[in-house]
């Protein structure tokens, strides 16, 4: 009755933070933050701690299966090389950088602990920049990097965590082990999520009852986390890998259930990344537990100074990845274009750490195998938490600020892709509107109307007018049901060629999808 009680007091408190939030115009996963860390010194705070083994499998498999639906594959192998420049080469400078001041605070830390805490810091969290991001519009690289780099590097850092966790638990470090403990953790990981993404497009593409749709796609990703920790592989590869699968077959699954389960699933994943923020705040109090043995100035010199460490590495690293491969490569010159100074800073300063930082943290094990207590545990979890707050509050309150006044502003790219898309869609409904004349179920009144004012959008959506709304006008081309849903298959259909030849990325293609849906779904209530 206790943790039910806890929960809901949980729920409210999200609530009324994420409403305050929209209205002060706060990102919403800082405000979270300070208010778990408000909530968590009053007398009357719920006891809301968890098993520290279960928190990456409660709530990882279902946030990274979110991510990926919302990171554009077709954009991610565009920006493969930056991408991976960020989430495997900064994810082992921060990891060596951050343990290398952990060990100079703290002498007596184990070099496997003091790179465990580097491991555990050094996956970014886009949510709060997301939050940030949403609200300027941003170029499409900007996004398209960041979000495959925070899918890939929770990855690359959990792995490292897992290495250093069982270093630390075995005390016996073979390099020759741990290179193959990486490939194998990485390259079975890849395979789980392949399997099981194949297994779940299959059945989406079968079942037809949507509550059993969203029971399917909330088992997907812990199926697959859950089936790599038997493996000892990476399960946050799994799921990423099957999220990308899942997202690139999600056309397969019927209209109304697409529509219901992202609204579900967006709703699902906000709560879920509340509870999140909001128990990083609540965690603070409680290091007092482990903390005993060092006075407050040195846990004061030893946060700062792993906060400043993770910053700072970070921009340092993103100049000489954005432009030493440009001056030894020819042909990623004439492949990417020239980054600006101030777009690289930007992206330098888009570092936020959150909810898989916090969910590593404090799943290290509390004893090692000979029962004695796992060495450092809580400075780990400290220098955590410090980083944590540090990004989220410094980083995350002068994003935008920050955005605002470099005058950095969306691309052209996004724009002209979707409105080609849009023309190609009306044209595809026109070359099917053209197979339908002279048929005796199509009279030529409607088929005449529609035309009409199909051509009339493709001129307008020609001169480069803005319509977005008048795609949910297409009730109104056809009185006969058939008709209309026909029409909105001949477009999927281009839509899903368009995608296949590169010509949009998945993110347009689901985009249109969903306004196609909601057609389908005024047509057939």
């Amino acid at each position: 009755m206790q943790a039910a009680q806890s929960l809901i007091a949980l729920l409210a408190v999200v609530s009324a933070i994420a409403a305050l939030a929209g209205r002060i115009k706060v990102p919403y996963p800082i405000l979270l933050v300070v208010g778990g860390l408000a909530l968590g010194f009053a007398p009357f705070a719920p006891d809301t701690r968890l098993d520290p083994d279960l928190i990456l499998l409660l709530f990882l498999p279902p946030l990274l299966y979110a991510d990926a639906f919302h990171t554009s594959w077709v954009d991610f192998r565009r920006w493969l090389r930056p991408i991976v420049m960020l989430s495997t080469g900064l994810v082992a400078a921060t990891t060596i950088a951050v343990g290398a001041v952990a060990k100079h605070f703290a002498p007596d830390l184990p070099w496997s602990v003091a790179l465990l805490l580097g491991a555990v810091v050094s996956p970014t969290d886009t949510v709060a920049a997301q939050a940030i991001l949403e609200r300027i519009r941003m170029p499409r690289r900007f996004t398209a990097i960041l979000g495959g780099e925070s899918l890939v590097n929770d990855a690359t850092g959990l792995v490292g965590f897992q290495i250093a966790v069982a270093v630390t638990l075995s005390g016996v470090f073979d390099a020759s082990e741990v290179g193959a403990t990486f490939a194998w953790v990485s390259v079975a990981g890849v395979a789980v999520g392949l399997a099981v993404g194949w297994l779940a497009a299959r059945l989406n593409a079968i079942v037809r009852d949507t509550q059993a749709l969203f029971s399917l796609s909330v088992l997907a990703p812990f199926v697959a986390y859950v089936a790599c920790l038997h493996l000892n592989a990476s399960g946050v590869l799994a799921v990423v890998t099957a999220g990308f699968f899942v997202s690139w077959r999600i056309h397969e699954i019927p209209a109304d259930a697409r529509v219901q389960l992202y609204t579900v699933w967006e709703l699902a994943v906000f709560i879920i990344n509340g509870f999140c923020f909001v128990l990083i705040g609540l965690e603070a109090p409680r290091l007092r537990e482990g903390l005993e043995a060092y006075d407050a100035s040195f846990l004061a010199a030893f946060g700062a100074a792993v906060s400043l460490a993770v910053i700072l590495v970070r921009l340092v690293w993103v100049y000489p990845g954005a432009y030493l491969p440009r001056a030894l490569f020819r042909t990623i010159r004439e492949r990417e274009p020239r980054p600006r100074l101030r777009d690289v800073f930007v992206v330098g300063w888009c570092g936020m750490r959150g909810v898989v930082s916090l969910a590593a943290a404090l799943s290290i094990p509390v004893a090692l195998p000979d029962g004695t207590p796992f060495p450092g545990r809580a400075l780990v979890v400290f220098g955590c938490l410090c980083v944590i707050a540090a990004t989220l509050l410094l980083q995350g309150l002068t994003l935008e600020p920050l955005i605002r006044a470099l005058g950095i502003r969306t691309d052209a790219l996004s724009d002209e892709e979707e409105r080609a898309a849009r023309i190609e869609l009306v044209r595809a409904a026109l070359e099917h509107l053209e197979q339908l004349k002279g048929r005796s179920s199509c009279p030529a009144a409607q088929v005449a109307g529609a035309e009409s004012a199909l051509r009339a959008r493709l001129a307008a959506l020609e001169g480069q007018a803005e319509l977005r709304s008048q795609l949910r006008s297409d009730a109104a081309l056809a009185h006969e049901r058939n008709a209309q849903l026909n029409l909105l298959d001949a477009q999927r259909r281009a839509l899903l060629a368009m995608r296949s030849r590169g010509a949009i990325n998945d993110l347009t293609q689901l985009k249109l999808q969903a306004e196609l849906d909601l057609e389908e779904l005024k047509l057939t209530r």
